[in-house]
This record gives C-alpha cells, structure tokens and sequence, in this order.
C-alpha cells in the first residue's frame, strides 16, 4: 500500500477527522486555560514558602527536606521560590507543548496499528519507530510535570473540577501507557487494549480542560 492510498484512507475515515480536529482546536485553547491556572495559583498567597500538600515527587526534589534543599542548589527563601516558580512555568509549557506532540503520535499509532491488526505489516518497523519516539515524548512530558517545582499554595477543591479530571485521567493514561510498553511484545491484545485506554484518556485529559 503506497502513501497516497493510506493519505486517502485517512482523509475519507470520519474517525480520523474528528481526531485531527480535536487536535488542532485543543491546542487553540487548552494554552489560555492552563496558563489561567498558574497565574491564579500564583496569585493567592505568599505568605507560605512552600503548599501544605505536594504530590511525592515534588515532595522529594523541592520539600522542606527535599534534595533541592540538601544539595543547596536551591534554598528556601522568597527569592528563590519566585525562581522556582519561573521554573514551574516553563516547565509546565513544555510540558504543555510536548503534549501535544504526544497526541500526534497517539494518533499515528491508532492509524498504523488498525493496519498491522487487518495483517497489512508493511509498516511494521515504521510502528515500532512511532511507538519508541512516543514513549519518550510521553515520558519527557510527564516527568516535566511530575518533577516541577511545587505552586505557592495546593488547597483541597471540594467538589468536581477540570484540574481533579485531568488529574484522574493523568493516573489511568499513565497507567495505561506503562502497560502498553510492557505487553508490547508479549499480548498483542493487552497492549492493544492499554494502548487504546492511554490514547482515550490522553486526549480527554487534554479536552477536560475546556469542558
């Protein structure tokens, strides 16, 4: 099958069109949410150094006792959590932008992997290609987040929000992807399956923050 019969089957799938639009209309719009959030958790409180609540990551490199704060690479005072917090922003936007390039590999992956399942395997090592280069585009984003400097302040939010979705949704796509690379080469109906639960939850942690 040459490229111009798969750019046609792309182009004619409706599955593949809503995939690409929601694609290209999320990264219009998911920016100014995100970017919504850290200037308004910036803006709360600077009467305390670090939030009472930080996920273990954090905890570990940026903590009260964290290896930041051993090493003194980074002491806690004021100016250096203004630092750190210049810091957590451009890392959140690269997380943010390698994001999206995640997604596109999802989706790369989706249209060759229904190919290699109908028994076309002519694009078997191209798969496995996007499958490595996706792995370390998701991993670098989520190491970006996980590792980030802690905000000014973490309050509980009662209720259901964007962020807890995205927070929730970011515990089954990791899961999911973690999965994935394990069964990749040993339960093609496993990694299958975790590779369809990561994309599903991917892009929806990406859509949660507009709806």
């Amino acid at each position: 099958m040459n490229l111009m019969n798969i750019f046609k089957k792309i182009i004619i799938n409706p599955f593949s069109v809503l995939i690409i639009f929601l694609f290209f209309s999320t990264s219009v719009f998911s920016q100014d949410d995100l970017f919504q959030i850290l200037d308004e958790e910036s803006e709360k409180s600077k009467t305390e150094l670090l939030p009472k609540r930080m996920i273990f990551t954090q905890r570990i490199l940026w903590g009260e006792k964290g290896l930041m704060r051993k090493i003194k690479w980074s002491p806690l005072n004021i100016e250096q959590r203004e630092k750190e917090l210049r810091i957590r922003r451009k890392m959140l936007k690269a997380h943010q932008a390698i994001g999206f390039v995640t997604l596109a590999g999802f989706i790369a992956q989706g249209i060759i992997g229904v190919q290699l399942y109908n028994g076309n395997y002519s694009n078997y090592k191209f798969h496995k290609t996007v499958g490595h280069l996706t792995s370390i585009s998701y991993f670098t984003g989520a190491g970006l987040s996980l590792f980030s400097p802690p905000p000014l302040i973490n309050k509980k939010i009662k209720g259901f929000s964007s962020a807890k979705a995205h927070k929730y949704l970011a515990t089954v796509h990791f899961s999911s992807m973690v999965m994935t690379n394990i069964f990749s080469n040993s339960n093609r109906k496993l990694h299958k399956l975790s590779a369809y639960t990561a994309f599903g939850s991917y892009a929806a942690a990406i859509l949660v923050f507009k709806f």
